[in-house]
């Protein structure tokens, strides 16, 4: 575990515009950074970059944060690999606490899995490179794939010889025990090495570390599979992995798509050509582990394929799923005999662009277009094509999505627009029916129209009339939003008050009433370092341990809006009102106010609501009554403080 005063001194050196700035073209607007954000699309820029508070936040998306946490969100990376990779920009050396005798025998294993893995990657290039076998067959193989020697150690590509043991008794000198070696796959249980007379393919994760090998067969037997892989470990699903996502994840962001291939020399040839947005799934359908994956970096999905019509309808099988996550799917069919990896060599990158953008198409419409063609005239495989279709639509959660998908192919199938609305419906009426079996809830009588809007379905009880149809979430984010500003200012010098310290005077007994755990649960830490004579800075709460409390921080301190220097450079018209940051006080005032009268409001409905349940028991009601003149009492007062008008029902 990294030590705290570790990651401090991180944070004291990260400059949040050197970090952004490694990944997004800045322009300094006033005293802040603007740049189109990395995490979304977008054309006019709403990412902002504040160096004085060292955070940024994205007006578009929402997402903000400190240094530490734009590495974790743009590199996918955990809380401490974020830290690690800043201290080895900043050059700071860390200091890390001692773990558990388990933890840290845990960590070993995994630790020893990833350098293993990376000797063998290291080893399957020296005996590419360095030996005459590997020069006159595997290097033949790729150079007469077109693959250049920069590309092939970018990759980690390599080549196993045909012999009995040489990576067992390599990886032995190394210090490496069998059991390793077969726990990773690499040696069988006879202790002979499991890739021979193969080309080796290194398969990395998210962070770039080998994670398993597949290997392609050279000489030409028929008894042997042309392609292995390595078995799954620890670190190797493959389930949750897709080929070459480490090389793609930045370009995949950037263009807002990512290109999807069968094979590994696909990604590789596509890479080297310059389109690096490009992934394989390794000849099997989507899992939804990869889709979450590549939902990550975009929700855009364009699938390259030979022309295999075995191969299509299975992958189209898997592609429902991202229907249901809400991506956008669209397919390219090359042309005959081509590949991905022939077509681009042939063409070059440019047209191979050019042919993906005007002959893809999407899903529900290359599908309808497949299923149609195989069905020819035969009416009963017509009407099994509207089956298929209905069903591929009825994953699609976004309802005017679904209109007008059942628009377009109801007149590509020629059946009438009510007829495939029922049967889609009845569809999401099965899946429905299914969700509702698992979490015990009775569904409602079918009303037989078609759900462009959400289904109609309750799976929670309405509010009571006594609840505010809105809460007050937006107030409790307001005190939230002064507590973690100003909270350490002054609110009277004179009288020693802080305004934190005014805060807790003034709400101590309607905290317990917040509606957001969130904000109530920052209110709390910071009323308690108060009385402790702890810190509550800004710094404390933008480098909170918490992401989401960092992530609040860095929301409520930004503004997408700041005075503009125009006005005294070139108008000579000067602003005398204070910033909104340097009006705590009036800031504090009303934020209490308003959250208070809220409150107050919400208790008065509540205790309304309970005297008219007891009806005409006077004796019963006389103390609710009593109550709630008192209270509105104190909400007319405070009203009137306010400036609020308060319309009597």
């Amino acid at each position: 575990m990294i030590l705290p005063k570790s990651i401090q001194e991180v944070n004291d050196a990260a400059k949040i515009e050197e970090v952004v700035g490694d990944f997004v073209n800045l322009k300094r607007r006033g005293a802040n950074y603007s740049g189109l954000c990395p995490f979304h699309n977008e054309k006019s820029p709403s990412f902002n970059v504040n160096p004085a508070r060292n955070i940024f936040k994205c007006f578009g998306c929402g997402k903000a944060g400190d240094p530490i946490t734009f590495v974790m969100e743009h590199e996918q990376l955990s809380y401490p690999e974020a830290v690690k990779y800043l201290a080895r920009k900043y050059r700071i050396e860390l200091e890390e606490t001692e773990s558990s005798d388990q933890q840290r025998q845990e960590q070993q294993a995994i630790d020893s899995l990833f350098l293993v893995n990376q000797f063998a990657q290291e080893f399957f290039q020296t005996q590419l490179f360095d030996t005459d076998k590997g020069r006159s067959i595997g290097l033949s193989y790729f150079k007469q794939r077109g693959f250049r020697e920069e590309t092939l150690k970018k990759f980690g590509l390599g080549f196993a010889q045909n012999d009995m043991d040489a990576l067992l008794r390599a990886g032995k000198l190394r210090g490496y025990n069998a059991e390793l070696l077969k726990k990773l796959g690499l040696v069988t249980q006879y202790e002979r090495d499991f890739f021979r007379d193969r080309v080796m393919f290194s398969i990395h994760n998210l962070t770039g570390k080998v994670i398993a090998f597949a290997g392609r067969i050279m000489a030409k037997d028929p008894k042997q599979p042309k392609y292995i892989n390595s078995p799954e470990t620890e670190i190797y699903y493959k389930s949750k992995v897709l080929y070459g996502i480490f090389f793609a994840k930045k370009a995949i962001r950037q263009f807002d798509e990512c290109l999807l291939v069968e094979g590994y020399t696909d990604v590789i040839s596509l890479h080297q050509a310059g389109i690096e947005n490009v992934v394989a799934s390794s000849g099997t359908a989507l899992t939804p582990d990869q889709i979450r994956l590549i939902k990550r970096f975009t929700n855009n999905i364009k699938i390259i394929y030979d022309g295999d019509a075995a191969g299509i309808k299975a992958a189209l099988r898997g592609l429902d799923l991202a229907l249901a996550e809400d991506m956008n799917v669209r397919l390219v069919l090359l042309p005959d005999g081509e590949d991905p990896d022939s077509y681009i060599q042939k063409v070059g990158s440019e047209a191979f662009l050019l042919y993906l953008k005007e002959k893809g198409k999407d899903i529900v419409q290359f599908e309808t277009e497949l299923l149609l063609k195989e069905a020819g005239d035969d009416p009963t495989r017509r009407a099994g094509v509207l089956g298929q279709i209905a069903n591929t639509i009825s994953k699609i959660k976004n309802p005017l999505r679904r209109d007008e998908y059942v628009k377009v192919t109801r007149q590509v199938l020629g059946v009438d627009e009510g007829r495939m609305i029922f049967e889609i419906n009845k569809l999401l009426r099965r899946d429905l029916e299914k969700h509702q079996a698992l979490e015990g809830i009775t569904p409602p009588e079918a009303d037989g129209s078609f759900p462009t809007e959400e289904p109609r379905y309750q799976t929670n009880p309405v509010m009571p009339e006594t609840e505010l149809s809105v809460g007050d979430e937006f107030q409790e984010k307001d005190i939230a939003r002064i507590l973690i500003s100003a909270g350490g200012q002054w609110f009277d010098q004179k009288h020693n008050t802080t305004v934190a310290q005014y805060v807790w005077i003034n709400i101590e007994d309607v905290i317990d009433y917040f509606d957001s755990a969130l904000y109530k649960k920052v209110v709390i830490e910071i009323l308690q370092r108060i009385n402790q004579g702890q810190d509550i800075s800004v710094q404390y709460f933008i480098n909170h341990a918490d992401p989401e409390v960092r992530q609040l921080a860095a929301t409520v301190l930004t503004s997408p809006y700041e005075f503009s220097e125009n006005w005294e450079k070139k108008h000579e018209i000067f602003l005398n009102q204070r910033k909104p940051e340097d009006n705590y006080i009036l800031d504090a005032e009303l934020a209490v106010g308003q959250l208070k009268y809220k409150k107050l409001d919400r208790l008065i409905k509540q205790n309304s609501a309970k005297i008219k349940e007891l009806n005409n028991d006077y004796d019963a009601q006389s103390p609710f009554i009593q109550l709630n003149r008192k209270l509105q009492i104190m909400r007319d007062e405070l009203a009137k403080k306010l400036g609020i008008v308060v319309v009597r029902g």
